[in-house]
């Protein structure tokens, strides 16, 4: 780093500590503000070349938009003076940012879901702020970016809120004022820019729109979604006029990521203005089911819970001491059912349980004739929840029903052909790491005049239980339900195993992975309140699809 041009302070207020960025409007240097107990600031001058009316009132433009803005957004960086130093070169104070650039996090590797989930919605919330606007002369004048760009966001790591987004650099920004006046000179960066941006067009809201499209797309895979012929103006007016961006699927990110996302960013992509999404709001609405993988279900008994604690140890101690049942035949393959319709979360298949065999007898018999409820007092309302047992020597992941009705038990035993599962993993990082497991199991014989039996439970991921069975889930790519009844509460009704497909598998995997950087948000309790709330009223919007899936597959069984 460069050593700053003067030991005095700066208008005694600032002292300048060393140059830290040099771009085309000017100097950047870290200081201390003396005026406020020596903390760290960032202080931006305008180039010696550019001292000229037209670029004092540019650099002014951004102090002030940027002032403003911080004001609106904490995504973007906050400006608190504007000023002129002893030689009249005009200069502004920021906050000082120490992270790193989205740029060198992309050179990397591409960005797994979970986190470009995170940071693309904190950076949507900073554009939004600017598309809003900002007061001039009384008047509210939306401000595009025009430069959105990976080394224009910068990533830091907060203690309270985690990895943590700022949008930088609104030196080129535009106020949208009626009687402003378009530019139709080129400024921006040719990788990232707009078709009608490069044209010299009028420019929208959209134009950043397109410029985001371009960033999200090198986030996920690494790659562009263009490509020039040639490193110039005309090569890549040319690519971003005339190439379609290629599918996920071509690129290194293969077809693993969810399709409602793809879909999305190639919307922004889209060549003409008006057929890209309407606003970064529109934008922040679809990614939501998408990154707040939202988790129902009604919350076991603090007694359950106790209940189910207490006897862990017990009984991994006194399970492991039983003997290993040699392998046996692998069972028979279910009949296929077609696919949901797509969801805005990775579409899952419908199946039929069969019996899952790991010897003489199988696992079904085994955890039929050794489960009891964990509590001798049988639950007012059906409640559903997650346990690690071993069944010969080997861990697997259940899931514990307790049903209002023997009847419906007896109707699942004896009219299996019927039986329909659906079953997903959705998660939200934050304000509370926090997994969702749903089950829906339907069968026509029983369910087709109240839908589907919904069997959700949560996960907590920032435990060692929660994340030992996201785990095992990954690896072993199925679980057995155990169904209870209120009559007979004591003795296991009824078991089946239910399959994971890869895909779930993957996303399972991804989180097993990324949960080390997840943190909580705020107070832990209050957090966890939250997301349980969010996941509720994100299952309550999926129900009404997967049941009227559900129930038109079983009447076509049925037929």
């Amino acid at each position: 780093m460069s050593a700053p041009p003067s030991n005095e302070p700066l208008n005694n207020r600032y002292q300048l500590v060393e140059l830290v960025g040099r771009g085309a409007m000017g100097r950047v240097y870290k200081a201390k503000d003396l005026r406020l107990g020596g903390s760290t600031v960032a202080i931006k001058f305008l180039a010696q070349t550019l001292l000229n009316e037209r670029m004092r009132s540019r650099f002014w433009s951004e102090a002030s938009i940027c002032a403003q803005l911080g004001q609106k957004s904490i995504h973007i960086i906050r400006v608190t003076d504007y000023d002129l130093d002893p030689d009249d070169v005009p200069f502004y104070a920021m906050e000082f940012l120490e992270g790193q650039g989205l740029n060198e996090i992309i050179r990397e590797k591409p960005i797994p879901l979970a986190r470009f989930l995170s940071l693309t919605r904190q950076i949507c919330l900073g554009l939004q702020a600017a598309h809003e606007g900002i007061e001039v002369d009384g008047n509210l004048c939306p401000i595009i970016h025009r430069d959105i760009k990976p080394s224009n966001i910068m990533l830091m790591q907060d203690p309270s809120l985690g990895e943590f987004v700022k949008v930088l650099d609104f030196g080129i920004s535009k106020l949208l004022q009626e009687d402003s006046g378009q530019t139709s000179t080129y400024m921006g960066t040719m990788v990232y820019s707009s078709p009608e941006q490069m044209e010299g067009r009028e420019l929208t809201a959209r134009s950043d729109i397109y410029s985001l499209g371009v960033m999200t797309y090198e986030m996920l895979t690494g790659e562009l979604p263009v490509m020039a012929e040639t490193h110039s103006f005309g090569g890549w007016l040319k690519a971003h006029m005339t190439q379609q961006p290629r599918a996920f699927a071509q690129t290194k990110a293969g077809s693993s990521l969810p399709k409602p996302l793809e879909n999305l960013i190639m919307s922004c992509l889209a060549k003409e203005p008006q057929d890209r999404p309407n606003s970064v709001q529109d934008i922040l609405q679809a990614l939501m089911p998408i990154e707040e993988r939202f988790k129902g279900a009604k919350d076991l008994s603090d007694r359950i819970s106790q209940a189910l604690n207490r006897q862990a140890k017990e009984a991994a101690q006194s399970l492991a001491q039983e003997p290993v049942v040699p392998p046996a035949a692998p069972p028979k393959e279910a009949v296929p059912l077609p696919q949901l319709q797509p969801l805005p979360v990775p579409e899952k298949p419908l199946t039929i349980d069969t019996p899952r065999k790991v010897g003489p007898v199988s696992i079904e018999d085994e955890l039929l004739r050794g489960a009891q409820w964990p509590v001798k007092e049988v639950p007012p309302a059906q409640v559903s929840f997650p346990k690690m047992m071993r069944v010969s020597g080997q861990p697997v992941v259940t899931l514990w029903v307790m049903l209002d009705s023997y009847e419906e038990v007896k109707k699942i035993k004896l009219s299996r052909l019927y039986n329909l599962v659906y079953k997903t993993f959705l998660c939200t990082p934050t304000p509370y790491p926090l997994a969702l497991w749903i089950t829906a199991f339907y069968n026509h014989m029983y369910h087709q005049d109240n839908g589907p039996r919904w069997m959700p439970c949560y996960l907590d991921l920032k435990t060692k239980q929660g994340m030992d069975m996201v785990r095992l889930l990954a690896a072993k790519g199925e679980y057995q339900l155990l169904l209870f009844a209120k009559e007979l509460p004591q003795k296991c009704a009824y078991v089946t195993t239910i399959q994971i497909n890869q895909a779930l598998q993957s996303n399972l995997q991804e989180w097993v992975v990324n949960s080390a950087t997840w943190r909580t948000l705020g107070d832990p309790k209050e957090g966890k309140k939250t997301s349980r709330q969010l996941l509720k009223d994100e299952l309550n919007k999926l129900k009404p699809r997967i049941a009227s899936e559900l129930g038109r597959q079983g009447e076509n069984q049925f037929h």
